[in-house]
């Protein structure tokens, strides 16, 4: 008596495997077709089935061909991520998938992933040398004390692969997002350092003797995000930063997804939207900030608002110029330039502001503490806080 779809058969091969076929739709001509998958197991087995009897219900047929692991991730890459996901964070997730998830498990069916394959890319990631010429040495030559590559590297990997199966499972090609099965990597708590009061009255004062203090000036006094300031134009800047745009670099935006907002400077520079709404924020514009700009812009009306030498400043050029800067004005060189957003939340905790009300201004989503009680469109809850904080740096010089 033939089986219905769906139904399922159980045994054991002669070499030990246990081993579920499926019945699917008859294909071209009535032709029978089954799905068999193969675990060490008995109860694996019957895990697998199941998994792709509920498939079965779910999208009326089964994936029969089998496709290896780099195969399906190039397919996810090229003709799905590409239409959905910002080209930066598609940048970060090829990085990782030809450099770590390929080379680990690249050769591995779709099907017969499990969730130790994904401890394995986890593990390969954390033993990889930070440092690139190292890479490829025995692990007992390396140096003592050498950095691995993070957690959060590892995390983004985890993402790349939990998105590429999600997709898979989606499509009937495997019973289950193995990635579900294990847990995330937990990304690294590091203190950022920033610049203290007195440091950073120290670095407003010797940003008057320079022509591009008011680029600095803007950073520290704002809390804004690096391609947020090099992006900034005229016309947004009023009695208030409109801070909706951004300036990136992209090596190919030949592939974008068609939602994403992205206007072009020129030389593989962009304008384009923060990757979240709360990206999107006016802030009250006051002194010493507003006279700093309006000295810097003459009336300027259109146009980005800095420049390094008449051009868009290049993101990777700011952060090599702010690290000459705070040589130059005799401070720690090793806070990076998003660190003036760390001294800028400090400088709103010490002068008293309310935390939801930082959050606000620096664009932050991720303190749960604020969650529930966020403060959006109070202007003048804002403007306070800017004058408290200019405040405090003013007090700080007398």
């Amino acid at each position: 008596m033939a089986r219905g779809k769906g139904e399922g058969s159980i045994y054991k091969q002669a070499d030990g495997l246990w081993a579920a076929a499926i019945t699917l739709p008859p294909g071209p001509g009535g032709r029978q077709r089954r799905k068999v998958v193969r675990r060490k197991s008995k109860a694996e087995v019957v895990k697998m089935m199941r998994g792709y009897q509920q498939q079965l219900r779910e999208h009326g047929d089964l994936a029969t061909s089998s496709v290896t692991l780099e195969a399906w991730m190039t397919h996810w890459l090229d003709d799905v991520a590409s239409q959905q996901i910002r080209p930066k964070t598609l940048a970060g997730y090829r990085s990782v998938v030809t450099q770590h998830i390929i080379p680990e498990l690249g050769k591995v069916r779709l099907e017969k992933l499990t969730a130790q394959h994904v401890r394995q890319v986890h593990k390969r990631i954390m033993s990889t040398p930070k440092n690139r010429k190292l890479r490829g040495i025995p692990p007992h030559d390396l140096p003592p004390d050498n950095p691995m590559l993070s957690s959060t590297y590892a995390l983004n990997a985890h993402n790349a692969l939990s998105a590429a199966l999600k997709v898979a499972h989606r499509e009937g090609r495997i019973p289950i997002n193995v990635c579900k099965m294990v847990d995330r990597p937990r990304t690294r708590v590091t203190d950022q350092k920033a610049l203290d009061v007195q440091q950073a009255i120290q670095l407003l004062a010797h940003l008057t003797l320079r022509a591009d203090g008011a680029l600095w000036a803007t950073y520290l006094l704002t809390g804004a995000r690096r391609g947020e300031i090099l992006g900034l134009e005229a016309e947004r800047v009023t009695d208030q930063i409109d801070l909706s745009w951004q300036l990136q670099r992209f090596k190919d935006v030949s592939k974008v997804p068609a939602d994403f907002e992205m206007r072009e400077l020129g030389n593989g520079l962009y304008l384009t939207r923060p990757k979240s709404r709360a990206g999107w924020r006016v802030i009250p514009l006051v002194d010493p900030l507003k006279s700093i700009l309006s000295l810097h812009m003459a009336g300027q009306r259109q146009g980005l608002v800095f420049l390094n030498g008449g051009r868009p400043w290049d993101p990777d050029d700011a952060t090599s110029a702010w690290r000459a800067l705070l040589i130059e004005a005799g401070l720690p060189d090793d806070v990076v330039l998003h660190g003036s957003r760390h001294t800028t939340v400090d400088l709103l905790y010490e002068a008293g502001v309310p935390e939801a009300v930082i959050m606000e201004i620096v664009g932050h989503t991720t303190r749960s503490i604020t969650r529930g009680y966020k403060s959006r469109g109070n202007r003048k809850q804002l403007e306070d806080a800017m004058l408290k904080m200019s405040r405090l740096l003013e007090a700080g010089k007398s």
